[in-house]
């Protein structure tokens, strides 16, 4: 009788053992760093717009009445109190058509899809000169107006978020989604992207350090970053070693019992 109740105890200590979570799926950033070489031309490699991107264009100069006519920021701001949050700047700003063109006043539409934030600068410079008679004096600053991401998943707050900077890398918007479960996989996190070319995923391995020399460690707006989950959160027996333990004693307690109650029948 004894007998049995060792081998069940075995064969379930031996399933519940192989379900906790190794420390090695765990930790970021592992082994080591191949040459920065790669890293310095993804970083500075400027985004280029793609349709659905709000795109924030402000214009100075010393005429403002003129400047006024064609600053869609400075007359709807005025409207908004000139508090430019992310609802605010989705009416102030410019939002690229499915055509890839946007639509400035007294200009017309501008194609900008493919371009980077210096190329539709120099564009709205050039199309503004007609209009000012000193065109040394006109200042016109191109910027994207957020970069807005879902991440969705094995993280702790999944869901859309826009954040205000020029760029945004992977361990960034995890961070700011709650970072990865531990029953998320590190080693399987994807990256689905939509742009001119189609659409792309990759695949990132969070736990090896030379993430940081691949091409979609940097999010761009409207990627959908994905954490697949780990084998064990299927399984239900536990993601610590405590809760696998407590899983294991309620398992043998229950094999046990019933073992004990076959054999009285």
């Amino acid at each position: 009788m004894m007998r049995k109740i060792l081998i069940a105890f075995s064969v379930v200590l031996l399933i519940l053992t192989s379900s906790c979570i190794p420390n090695k799926d765990l930790v970021y950033f592992q082994g080591q760093p191949r040459t920065t070489k790669e890293v310095y031309k993804l970083t500075n490699e400027p985004y280029k717009f793609q349709v659905n991107d709000i795109i924030d264009i402000r214009i100075k100069a010393d005429d403002e009445k003129l400047v006024a006519l064609f600053s869609q920021t400075q007359q709807q701001g005025n409207q908004f109190g000139n508090q430019f949050n992310e609802q605010n700047l989705y009416f102030t700003s410019y939002t690229v058509d499915r055509h890839g063109n946007i639509r400035i006043p007294y200009v017309g539409e501008m194609n900008v899809l493919g371009y980077t934030e210096k190329e539709v600068r120099e564009k709205v410079e050039g199309e503004l000169a007609q209009f000012f008679k000193d065109t040394s004096s006109i200042f016109v600053t191109v910027k994207l107006a957020g970069i807005r991401f879902t991440v969705t998943g094995e993280v702790a707050n999944p869901g859309t978020l826009t954040l205000y900077q020029n760029q945004v890398s992977i361990v960034e918007a995890l961070a700011n989604a709650g970072d990865i479960t531990l029953t998320g996989n590190r080693r399987k996190v994807f990256v689905i992207r939509k742009n001119i070319e189609g659409v792309k995923k990759y695949e990132l391995d969070m736990t090896d350090v030379n993430i940081f020399n691949e091409e979609s460690f940097y999010v761009q707006p409207n990627d959908i970053v994905y954490v697949e989950p780990l084998k064990q959160k299927s399984w239900g027996t536990g993601t610590t070693g405590t809760q696998t333990f407590t899983t294991l004693i309620s398992v043998f307690s229950l094999v046990t019992s019933t073992i004990l109650l076959v054999r009285n029948l």
